[in-house]
């Protein structure tokens, strides 16, 4: 009733999805009838054929405590006989078999699964939706364009706050074109007035009791001869007024049962079929495909509230033992009812094994709920809790959930030092030193990484080596990270501990990459490879990160590009949020360097936003921070994100942190004309760390920026530059590496220096370096390039300049550039605009993008438009020009 608009846009959607799939979202509060519309579509519709030659798989999401890790997508592959091949165990116990393949895997076969053909796709009630479960949705949907897929999506969107895991869903539903969103409002009082006609209630004080909500207004009208009820509770109650207390507590016991009650404990509880029959007759159940369940939410939880005080706890107790009697593998189910029957043995046993199941399927959210669900109630020894608070803080980690990741680790630590375990210590110490260091503590992971190390009896020996090894080396003491490393790998020998084995390969081979070794590189990609195939996502992962860094610090731009495109994705698939953060942000430094500035910020902002790991956002505030100052956008805020950079720097203690804050700092200064005292610092910097190799570029980098500012002269004990090579003398024989770029500038040689920033693909350096040399026309040039690059206020920074050395002609100021440039382009776009520059036709770039070719279409005019440009030829004559070939 009132449902004609919503039944048409649903049924529209239906028709167009067979040539590009299409997302709509039904929205309501309980009981506004979201699924007696979907009814209404796709009645007739089960299995292969259906209506319209449509098959329908449904996938529900229970009200559990803590939501069943994939369980809509489990039954999603159930229903379309494809859960075999995804799980381990039969079909009929796939709901509690641990993911036989990775994320990766088991998205992409989700997605063959459902597009073998055209297909209806219906995930009920997603505001109790798991993490892992959003995340193989959201890998359908970057791809449905071009699938034939209606995937509908049900939830109460008031009960979608900001933190509820089905909001990065929804993101990506706001920015695809073929998705809209249906809301299901109240009956309006005149559709109330004919649902009563045959009744003697008055449908004003019908709809003002029930606020026009379908089901509570049907249910009402259902029992019209009782007159109208105090409650809404009361019109659903009155069907169970003719049961006697034994049926009454049958049609409660179910209601205890979220998931409806398999038919496989009806004996064990006593339901025989002249019960169901009599308990059939209230209207308030019905069949589905899990067993016996309530024919709406409202209704089971109206039964359950009127459970006698003191009464439900035994009737949990009596579905656990019937679940454990037939068997039961599903341990989120059995948790739940083992909590809500105070049983705390079995809860924290089941809750234990839920929490397994969650972290092999990639479910790391709701393997945390189920630890510290555990943990609550667990009666274990110290050692028990020791070895379960570490597993917690393993998957806080995993999350970014730092602080509580140190919480548990460190309530690990006092129980294993109550107990005198040695091993749990040494294991404990060495996760602690690696939480605290992306927590960017390096002085207390330096700590826990001594402490890990103290004897090399334990089994976390090795490991705790490793780590030790991997903090020196992010700090450039190679001969530490090489002393460390050894006994990691002489442990790991006797243990025959692959993961630590790989670890030292990724840190040796980052080391030696980071000290110019090019060969190192393909090691480093080579163990990345091999720690993937075995499953040590981290330790791969880790690789992948490292090697971007090295790349983008190094300025191997294109190199940088390709790993972040293959290591990106792979960091979603196999959620590993540490690592993902990490990658966006060295993305973000990534654009930036490349004059990128919307992508930069994009990348920036999403890692500064989610707040998670401070380790990951050292770059992220210096681009937010120097793309306001370059762009004009505002100094204030600029000024904050150099604030948290350098706090960063300072807790990091790295070169590779230290030295990029003071040239961002020595760049405002250059900028706004602002002596920044922080910069009071450079000089010991430079000496302290400048020496050391790997450094060439950041060192470089500063001191150019220093002579922008005439400090130059003023740092203790530099002599001179010596022209001959890439090296900065100091006095006493001892060298300062930098990179060939800077020192050809500070040698002067501006000319070849712009010339070596063209061809290393850096735009907006090669302008400064024409507008600092002594030649008129090309620092007028630059001038115009920076404003082509959208870089107004160094522009007119530019233009001071031109005009202190005297020259007659300064460029003025454009409203719109006119030269293109890929600073305005988002990460998306740039994807786009890369495609378009290696000549891919819009149905090519459709299927390499997992989008429609009209799509595809609206993508390439945006990007044309944004880079000034009128056709495809451009993009690719002028791709190198713009960076993307």
């Amino acid at each position: 009733m009132e449902r004609e608009p919503e039944l048409a846009r649903l049924r529209r959607a239906s028709r167009d999805s067979v040539r590009a799939g299409q997302v709509v979202a039904v929205t309501g509060e309980a009981g506004a009838g979201k699924t007696s519309l979907l009814r209404a579509v796709t009645s007739g519709s089960s299995g292969s054929g259906g209506s319209a030659g449509r098959r329908v798989a449904r996938g529900l999401c229970d009200p559990l405590a803590t939501p069943r890790p994939l369980g809509p997508v489990r039954d999603v592959l159930t229903d379309l006989g494809a859960a075999e091949a995804a799980f381990e165990g039969s079909p009929q116990d796939a709901s509690g078999g641990a993911a036989a393949a990775g994320r990766g895997e088991l998205e992409a076969h989700f997605t063959r699964a459902v597009a073998s053909e055209p297909t209806t796709l219906v995930v009920e009630d997603a505001q109790w939706i798991d993490e892992a479960s959003v995340e193989v949705l959201r890998y359908l949907v970057r791809r449905i364009d071009a699938l034939p897929v209606l995937l509908v999506l049900t939830y109460r969107d008031a009960e979608i706050g900001a933190g509820h895991p089905l909001r990065p869903l929804l993101g990506d539903l706001a920015r695809l074109e073929h998705a809209l969103t249906i809301p299901l409002g109240p009956l309006s009082l005149d559709a109330v007035g004919r649902l009563l006609t045959d009744t003697s209630l008055d449908a004003a004080s019908v709809h003002r009791l029930t606020g026009g909500n379908p089901f509570y207004v049907n249910e009402i009208a259902r029992h019209a001869g009782v007159g109208l009820p105090a409650s809404v509770r009361d019109a659903v109650l009155a069907s169970t007024s003719l049961l006697d207390d034994e049926d009454l507590e049958a049609l409660q016991l179910v209601a205890t049962a979220p998931d409806a009650v398999d038919d496989r404990l009806l004996p064990l509880l006593g339901l025989d079929l002249p019960r169901l029959r009599r308990l059939e007759s209230t209207g308030l159940l019905v069949r589905t495909r899990r067993g016996i369940g309530y024919r709406h939410e409202l209704a089971r939880l109206a039964v359950r509230d009127a459970i006698p005080l003191g009464g439900e706890p035994s009737l949990h107790a009596r579905l656990l033992d019937a679940l454990e009697g037939v068997g039961s593998r599903d341990h989120a189910v059995l948790a739940h009812h083992a909590d809500a029957a105070h049983d705390r043995t079995r809860t924290s046993r089941y809750a234990a094994s839920a929490a397994a199941e969650a972290a092999r399927t990639g479910s790391h959210t709701e393997a945390v709920a189920f630890l510290t669900l555990a943990l609550d109630r667990s009666d274990g020894g110290p050692a028990e809790r020791a070895r379960m608070l570490e597993l917690l803080g393993q998957e806080q980690y995993m999350v970014s959930r730092l602080p509580e990741a140190v919480e548990s680790i460190t309530q690990a630590l006092r129980l294993w030092e109550d107990v005198g375990d040695e091993g749990g210590l040494a294991a404990a110490h060495d996760r602690r030193a690696l939480i605290e260091y992306y927590s960017a503590r390096r002085r207390e992971a330096e700590l826990h990484a001594r402490l890990a190390t103290e004897r090399d009896d334990t089994p976390a020996y090795g490991s705790a080596c490793a780590t030790h090894a991997y903090l020196a080396y992010r700090r450039h003491d190679y001969a530490t990270a090489e002393l460390s490393g050894r006994a990691a790998r002489r442990s790991a020998e006797r243990s025959g501990d692959e993961a630590v084995r790989l670890r030292c390969d990724v840190i040796d081979d980052a080391g030696d990459l980071l000290r110019g070794e090019v060969g190192a590189r393909a090691r480093l990609l080579l163990d990345a490879a091999l720690a993937l195939e075995r499953s040590f996502d981290e330790v791969g992962t880790t690789a992948y990160s490292n090697l971007s860094s090295i790349d983008i610090e190094h300025r191997r731009f294109r190199e940088a590009e390709e790993v972040l495109a293959r290591s990106i994705p792979i960091t979603v698939e196999r959620d590993i949020p540490v690592c993902n953060q990490w990658q966006t942000g060295m993305r973000s430094r990534l654009h930036f360097q490349r004059a990128r500035w919307a992508a930069a910020v994009e990348d920036a902002d999403a890692v500064i936003g989610e707040r998670r790991m401070p380790l990951s956002a050292l770059w992220p505030h210096l681009v937010r921070g120097l793309v306001a100052l370059r762009t004009g956008d505002g100094t204030t805020g600029a000024a904050d994100h150099l604030d948290e950079a350098w706090d960063l720097a300072q807790r990091l203690d790295e070169p590779l942190a230290h030295l990029p804050v003071l040239s961002a700092l020595a760049e405002r200064s250059w900028l706004l004309g602002l002596d920044d005292p922080r910069l009071a610092t450079a000089p010991a910097t430079l000496v302290g760390v400048g020496s050391l190799p790997g450094v060439q570029w950041a060192v470089g980098d500063l001191l150019v920026w220093l002579d922008r500012i005439d400090r130059i002269d003023r740092i203790d004990r530099l002599d001179r530059l010596d022209r001959l090579g890439a090296r900065a003398a100091l006095p006493g024989g001892s060298t300062m590496p930098v990179a060939e770029p800077y020192r050809l500038e500070l040698d002067g040689r501006h000319a070849e220096a712009e010339a070596a920033w063209a061809v290393i693909g850096a735009p907006y350096e090669r302008a400064l370096a024409a507008l600092h040399g002594a030649d008129p026309e090309a620092s007028v040039r630059a001038v115009e390039e920076l404003e082509g690059l959208a870089a107004g206020a160094v522009a007119e920074r530019g233009r001071e300049v031109l005009r202190s050395r005297g020259l007659g002609r300064v460029p003025g100021r454009r409203r719109a550039s006119t030269r293109a440039n890929p600073s305005g382009l988002t990460n998306r776009q740039l994807d786009v605009a890369r495609l378009v520059a290696r000549g891919l036709t819009n149905a090519e770039l459709a299927q390499d993008l997992f989008i429609s070719p009209k799509t595809a279409d609206h993508h390439v005019s945006a990007v044309l438009s944004r880079l000034g440009l009128r056709t495809r030829r451009e993009v690719v004559r002028r791709a190198a020009e713009l960076g993307l070939d």
